[in-house]
């Protein structure tokens, strides 16, 4: 039984991938807000990732970093706090954790470390400054703590297009909107967090073994594809 720490478990893609491996794994979930669910596996910490410090555990074999932000704004409106927040919740927040767990990951067997980018690293996109800027700063950081940690410890991350969580609901709140973003993707959909989840625990799995720095695009065919 591996012990796999979510930082963002609570919500969203965290909540999914918490709820799938917990069955077969120890899951230790660091955030805000306790989980809505429960189970013997799952343990629950409390912690504001960007002002106070994580806990102390005995050993990490996996760190998933889930949270993140979408602060879409025109460039002329975003102010220079907008940038700072949005780069202090998606890259110094995973730093910070990876910083925390690294001596215990060295020790873990076969250990991992998985991040969240965003399909708009590589799709330019309007009013995505603040946000495409600090996961692209997660794609930087993902080569090169890769090759820093590799053989040891494997380092990727997944980005995802948009997604059906709590934090992508001012994109999807309406049928309206929500047909207009299937229309933008040549797949005719976007994603679920479960679909997410199911990447993730293939990535931190043991078949996942050959793989290390790699961004694994979750895009709906919008980044790659043109019909």
């Amino acid at each position: 039984m591996k012990t796999i720490v979510i930082v963002g478990g609570s919500k969203g893609i965290g909540k999914a991938i918490s709820k799938k491996k917990l069955n077969s794994n120890k899951v230790i979930n660091i955030s805000r807000t306790e989980p809505e669910f429960k189970h013997v596996n799952l343990t629950h910490y409390a912690c504001d990732i960007l002002n106070d410090e994580l806990p102390d555990l005995n050993n990490v074999d996996v760190l998933i970093y889930c949270p993140g932000s979408i602060n879409l704004k025109p460039f002329t409106r975003l102010k220079i706090e907008d940038f700072k927040t949005d780069y202090e919740i998606n890259f110094l927040g995973a730093v910070k954790a990876i910083q925390k767990y690294l001596p215990l990951l060295k020790e873990a067997n076969l250990p991992s470390v998985l991040l969240f980018s965003t399909v708009a690293s590589k799709l330019g996109m309007p009013f995505h400054a603040s946000i495409a800027s600090s996961k692209s700063a997660i794609e930087g950081l993902v080569k090169s703590l890769a090759a820093e940690f590799s053989p040891v410890i494997r380092v990727n991350a997944i980005a995802p297009t948009v997604t059906n969580t709590e934090l992508a609901s001012r994109l999807l709140r309406n049928d309206n909107m929500k047909e207009q973003m299937i229309e933008r993707h040549p797949l005719k959909r976007y994603l679920q967090p479960e679909e997410i989840a199911e990447m993730a625990s293939f990535l931190i799995s043991e078949k996942a073994a050959s793989m290390s720095g790699q961004i694994i695009e979750m895009d709906c065919g919008i980044t790659t594809l043109k019909i």
